[in-house]
């Protein structure tokens, strides 16, 4: 039975359609689940055959870490489409036809990797259709204190969620809000809140829940434990670079950075030069948690 189901991610409003038995694997959506359609709605996601194309132009393929998703984009008409592989080097396993605005999603996956697809699919599109939003899908790791959320940083490998793990092992009050995507939001009062969402990397942490936040902080992995507030530029560039977006779209860039440059007007981003040990920990909560 082919069905439609719900969802508001910080705020903003899906929907997926597919066979009730896909959807249910769908478990960590759950807690974002809604019985009605919210406003605003961003797109639809349809699990289906996407026709092939005999032209196609493409646009660019992002393989940047080795063991991520690789990424394939091309141009159909004014329309998009999106070809995931699950590796580097791995075959394309899902296709997604994406019309010009990014509101409606075809998508078309091997069974075997089906949800694998769909989330690859919808954190994507939820990136590209909230870029003019005053949204930032994070590649972070995010801890809550003292009812406000830490905002961990790095390159893949770097120990981000080695640090919010340290935080919740020294500070008992401590919680982890999400793992590896989290929504950052810059509200119309210009406060800065992050929130859960159903992607959270290889960590299951699927809360639906909102805080303000409380600070950024960029980790390097380092022989000794240090910690300073990086400059305007500094932080501008690395939290691009942890950002999700479609580079080659200027609409959706330019507003990327408008809320990137307004963000860290608000908060401060850290650089915590570390070891794994509850030290740096320490170091970090008393030196971010105070401003």
């Amino acid at each position: 039975m082919v069905e439609s189901r719900n969802y508001n991610v910080a705020g903003f409003g899906f929907s997926i359609d597919g066979e009730s038995d896909v959807l249910a694997l769908l478990t960590n959506y759950e807690p974002f689940r809604v019985e009605q359609p919210i406003d605003p709605m961003l797109f639809r996601l349809v699990l289906g055959e996407v026709k092939p194309e005999p032209t196609m132009e493409h646009v660019f393929t992002d393989t940047s870490d080795d063991d991520m998703p690789r990424i394939e984009v091309y141009h159909v008409g004014r329309d998009w489409q999106i070809q995931l592989a699950m590796y580097k080097t791995s075959p394309i396993c899902a296709i997604m036809r994406v019309s010009e605005d990014f509101s409606l999603v075809r998508l078309q996956a091997d069974p075997a990797v089906i949800k694998f697809a769909i989330d690859n699919a919808a954190m994507l599109i939820y990136a590209f259709s909230t870029a003019d939003k005053g949204v930032l899908e994070m590649h972070a790791s995010v801890t809550v204190k003292d009812g406000k959320g830490f905002l961990f940083l790095g390159k893949s490998g770097t120990g981000k969620s080695t640090h919010s793990r340290l935080w919740l092992e020294t500070f008992p009050e401590a919680w982890l809000l999400n793992d590896d995507n989290p929504v950052l939001r810059l509200l119309p009062n210009n406060e800065v809140h992050v929130y859960g969402s159903p992607w959270s990397g290889k960590t299951p942490c699927y809360i639906n829940r909102e805080v303000p936040v409380g600070g950024i902080v960029k980790l390097t992995q380092a022989p000794a434990n240090a910690i300073h507030t990086l400059s305007l530029p500094e932080a501008y560039a690395y939290m691009l670079a942890s950002s999700s977006g479609l580079k080659i779209v200027p609409a959706m860039m330019d507003a990327l950075y408008n809320t990137i440059a307004s963000v860290i007007q608000i908060i401060p981003v850290q650089g915590l030069e570390c070891l794994p040990d509850t030290d740096a920990a320490k170091l970090c909560e008393s030196t971010i948690n105070t401003k």
